[in-house]
C-alpha cells in the first residue's frame, strides 16, 4: 500500500488539497465515460443479498497463512533484490501447478528518482477461453524502508500484511479454482513495484503516479490485447487483526454495484463486523489505475481506520508489519467472501 494514498482526509496537509480536487475530477470523468458498459450503477450497500445455490470450495486460512509465511521467509521483496527474484519464481511455479496459462511480465520501470528497477508482474488465468472475466489482484513487492517507523525509519520490513497476505489469499483461491470448476473466467494478477515511491524521510514532493508502477505498466500493456474484465477486486492490507473494510470513494465512484454486491455477500456470510456499511476516504491504490486506464470497474478491499492520522493500520510501513499482525480469521473472511462472489457470478455477459 503506497504512501501517497489516502485522499479527502481532514488530516491531509494543505499542500495535498489541489491534487485531491483534480483526482476526484479525474475519477468522475472517467466513471461517466465508461458507464455504458460498466456493471456498476449508483447506489448504496444493501443490508442483505440473496446468495445463489452455488457452494464454492471452502477457503483454507491455514493454507493462506502458510503462503504468507513463505513469502516473508524470502525477506523483503524489494525490486532489484535476490528476494524479488526468488519470490517471483515461487509465484510462477506455484500458479503453473494449477493452470498452464501463466504470464510473467518481466520489464523495467522508472521509480521516483529516475532509476530503472526490475518489475515482475505475474498473471494466472483460469478458463482463458471464457469471455466473461473477473480480475482479482494485489501487489506483492515490499517498500524498501519502514519510513513510518518512529524508531528506525530506514529499516527494511517484512510486509506481511502490506502485500504478502493479500497475495496469499489469491494463491489459495487459485488452488481452489483448480479443484472446483467455476462458470466464468478468472485472472489473478500479482503486480510489482507498487510501493517504491519517495521515502518520507527525504521530504520530497510526491508527484502523481509515482506508485503502482507495475499496475500502471499492465494497464497500458495488458497480458491479453484489449483486455477488460467484467469487474475487478483488489486486495490490499486486508489480513490483520481487527480489520474493518469501509467502502472507499474510488470504489464507490467507479464500481458502486460491485462494492454493493461484495459487501452484501460478506455481511450475509457473517462478516458484517468487517464489511461495514460505511463510506471512507478515497484511496489511490492499484484499482485507481485499473479503473482509469483499463476501464475494468474495480473495488478495493482494504482496512481503513479513523484511529491513526494517516488512516491505515498502526503497523503500516513500520517494522511491526510482520507475521504477528496476520489474522487467519480475517483472511478467512476475505477469501470466503471473494469465493462466494465469483462462484455465484452469472456465467454469461
Amino acid at each position: 500500500m503506497n504512501y501517497r494514498s489516502v485522499l479527502f482526509s481532514n488530516t491531509c496537509p494543505l499542500w495535498r488539497k489541489p491534487f485531491l480536487f483534480l483526482a476526484l475530477a479525474c475519477v468522475s470523468i472517467s466513471c461517466s465515460r465508461c458507464k455504458s458498459d460498466n456493471p456498476s450503477t449508483n447506489g448504496h450497500v444493501a443490508d442483505t443479498v440473496e446468495i445463489k445455490t452455488v457452494t464454492p470450495p471452502d477457503f483454507n486460512a491455514d493454507s493462506a497463512y502458510h503462503f504468507t509465511q513463505t513469502q516473508v521467509d524470502f525477506g523483503p521483496r524489494v525490486p532489484g533484490t535476490p528476494a524479488q527474484i526468488k519470490c517471483a519464481a515461487y509465484f510462477e511455479q506455484f500458479f503453473k501447478r494449477f493452470t498452464p496459462a501463466v504470464i510473467v511480465q518481466d520489464v523495467r520501470v522508472k521509480i521516483y528518482d529516475g532509476t530503472q528497477v526490475p518489475c515482475k508482474n505475474i498473471i494466472a488465468s483460469f478458463n482463458p477461453e471464457n469471455p466473461k472475466r473477473v480480475l482479482l489482484f494485489a501487489h506483492w513487492d515490499t517498500r524498501p524502508w519502514a519510513d513510518r517507523d518512529s524508531i528506525n525509519p530506514k529499516a527494511p520490513f517484512d510486509g506481511a500484511d502490506d502485500g504478502a497476505a493479500s497475495c496469499a489469499i489469491l494463491m489459495e483461491i487459485a488452488r481452489l479454482i483448480s479443484q472446483q470448476q467455476i462458470g466464468i473466467g478468472v485472472d489473478i494478477a500479482l503486480f510489482d513495484v507498487e510501493d517504491y515511491g519517495p521515502p518520507q524521510f527525504e521530504n520530497k514532493w510526491e508527484e502523481k503516479d509515482q506508485y503502482a508502477l507495475g499496475t500502471q505498466f499492465w494497464t497500458k500493456n495488458p497480458h491479453v490485447p484489449n483486455y477488460r474484465a467484467y469487474y475487478g477486486i483488489l486486495l490490499d492490507m486486508c489480513s490483520s487483526y481487527n480489520a474493518r473494510f469501509p467502502i472507499e470513494q474510488v470504489s464507490q465512484q467507479f464500481a458502486p454495484s460491485v462494492a454493493q454486491r461484495v459487501w452484501s455477500i460478506g455481511q450475509s456470510l457473517g462478516y458484517g463486523n468487517m464489511f461495514v456499511n460505511e463510506g471512507a476516504n478515497a484511496v489511490i491504490d492499484d484499482h485507481y489505475y485499473v479503473n482509469l486506464h483499463n476501464g475494468t470497474p474495480s473495488i478495493d478491499i482494504i482496512h481503513l481506520t479513523t484511529h491513526t492520522a494517516h488512516g491505515f493500520a498502526p503497523h503500516w510501513h513500520t517494522t511491526k508489519d510482520n507475521m504477528s499482525v496476520i489474522s487467519k480469521e480475517t483472511m478467512k473472511a476475505v477469501g470466503h467472501t471473494v469465493l462466494h462472489t465469483i462462484y455465484n457470478e452469472r456465467p454469461s455477459l
